[in-house]
């Protein structure tokens, strides 16, 4: 007790009181963040650890980060570049929306279609696990807000389904994001349909927040999706009705990305509305 009654004593205290509040602070206000992994200005190679055949042309490739905690860093909508050689050898560059979230640490997927005459497909296919791809990001114009918008309308066609897929879950799992989903996907035939378990999963496990309408041009003898092209009356009976709090997305191969666009505009929807990647 004297020694505590001593100014050694009380400056002991304040010395130790003061520890104590600098490493809470540190814990409470200075968490350590995760890697962050692209450079936008510069290639960065990643390895392939895993490769899932999902379909003769359809196959997901895991890249791992750098440590298990490691993110990618790629913000809610936007896009990396993958470089690779084609079957001539010649490097060819392509844009590719991950499927995965910086929630996801210590990788990366990439879902992709590979197609015969394609120049990025024939590096994807020869790929095997250990290989390394070459990543610069993150690119893209779209910019998300948690909130920003009442509902999204999303219009994708084959591999456009990437990018609504990585911004819906990004809403969806968000617990303080209220924001609406409405999807119609077109394809040519049911096979064709990427990641469709993953997208019912979201409608079953969020059936009030997010809506998806198939739409097949050759569809199987039963099916109670869609049928043919992506039509304006599809669109009314699906996606949000033209308001200053909604936004449509498009995202789809360059024949449908102008079908969509000319509906939209007959149905009201301003530029202001629109957007895609």
């Amino acid at each position: 007790m004297d020694f505590l009654a001593t100014s050694e004593g009380q400056l002991f205290i304040a010395v130790a009181v003061g520890l104590v509040a600098v490493g809470a602070a540190y814990v409470l206000f200075s968490p350590k963040k995760p890697k962050v992994c692209l450079d936008s200005e510069n290639f960065k190679e990643f390895k392939l650890v895993k490769k899932i055949q999902i379909s003769h042309n359809v196959a997901t490739f895991r890249f791992a980060l750098p440590t298990p905690t490691s993110v990618l860093g790629l913000p809610i909508g936007q896009h990396i570049s993958c470089r690779g050689k084609d079957s001539q050898g010649e490097e060819v560059i392509k844009p590719y929306t991950p499927t995965t979230l910086d929630s996801d640490v210590g990788y990366f997927e990439l879902v992709i279609k590979m197609y015969p005459q394609g120049r990025m497909s024939h590096h994807f296919r020869e790929m095997r696990e250990g290989d390394y791809m070459a990543v610069k990001g993150p690119k893209g114009r779209f910019k998300y807000q948690p909130g920003e918008v009442r509902a999204f309308g999303m219009l994708a066609g084959g591999s456009g389904i990437t990018p609504m897929f990585q911004v819906s879950r990004a809403i969806l799992e968000n617990p303080i994001d209220k924001t609406q989903v409405h999807l119609i996907y077109a394809n040519v035939t049911y096979e064709d349909i990427l990641l469709k378990d993953e997208i019912d999963s979201l409608a079953k496990n969020y059936p009030h927040r997010f809506k998806v309408y198939y739409v097949l041009n050759n569809p199987p003898e039963v099916w109670n999706g869609g049928v043919g092209f992506v039509s304006k009356e599809m669109i009314q009976a699906h996606l949000p009705a033209p308001a200053s709090d909604i936004r449509i997305l498009r995202c789809g191969p360059p024949p449908m990305n102008k079908a969509m666009a000319a509906h939209l505009d007959a149905l009201g929807y301003t530029s202001e509305m629109q957007f895609q990647f």
